[in-house]
């Protein structure tokens, strides 16, 4: 008698882990097979976006030109503290805080504005600090000269715009430029109340 009883028993559990066994294999066919089941992300080889080439290093030296009045301004206020509504931070700091510019500005190879065009630097910059002259630079340097027309890179940074010297990191780019990675060395050539000229080294690996 318990002999059947056992039987019966490894019966029922053989038959429970086989039902077990297809329905999830239907269930994970019928997951597959659905439709609606897109795929987020994936691995994929970097030949198949271009990169087959070793990588490589590309110093771009030019001038940016920063025009804030006149018929041919290429910065432009669009945001700053209202004088009625200025909060106290805004009215007791002499940096303009809080100033934002767009600007369009034009690249050159050489300081004259008249030299060649290589492009343009299209973004904004706005007044970060309330205790010194420094800037968030947030702009591309897009290129219409040469090899690297109709690429660009990425700047995003902190300009401290009284120091001989600064250094802002290239995020990114386009173009020629997928991928890139690298800084961008700023120093002013001169300036006046008009047009405020800035040299520009950039150092960027890209394929």
């Amino acid at each position: 008698m318990a002999t059947i009883i056992l039987a019966k028993q490894q019966r029922s559990i053989f038959l429970l882990i086989l039902f077990f066994t297809i329905f999830s294999f239907s269930t994970s066919l019928a997951i597959a097979e659905d439709p609606s089941d897109e795929v987020f992300s994936k691995y994929i080889s970097p030949s198949s976006v271009g990169l087959t080439k070793r990588e490589k290093l590309s110093h771009l030296h030019f001038y940016l030109h920063d025009i804030v009045s006149g018929r041919n301004a290429t910065a432009i206020r669009v945001a700053g503290a209202i004088k009625a509504k200025r909060t106290a931070a805004a009215s007791s700091s002499p940096f303009s805080f809080g100033s934002v510019y767009m600007i369009d500005d034009p690249l050159t190879m050489k300081p004259d504005i008249n030299s060649t065009m290589v492009g343009r630097a299209q973004g904004l910059y706005s007044y970060a600090s309330q205790s010194e002259l420094s800037l968030l630079m947030v702009l591309n340097f897009a290129f219409t000269h040469g090899k690297f027309n109709g690429s660009t890179l990425s700047v995003l940074g902190r300009n401290n715009a009284l120091s001989t010297v600064r250094e802002m990191p290239i995020l990114g780019g386009s173009g020629v430029f997928r991928f890139a990675r690298g800084y961008a060395q700023a120093k002013t050539y001169s300036i006046n109340f008009v047009e405020a000229i800035v040299e520009y080294n950039v150092y960027v690996f890209h394929y």
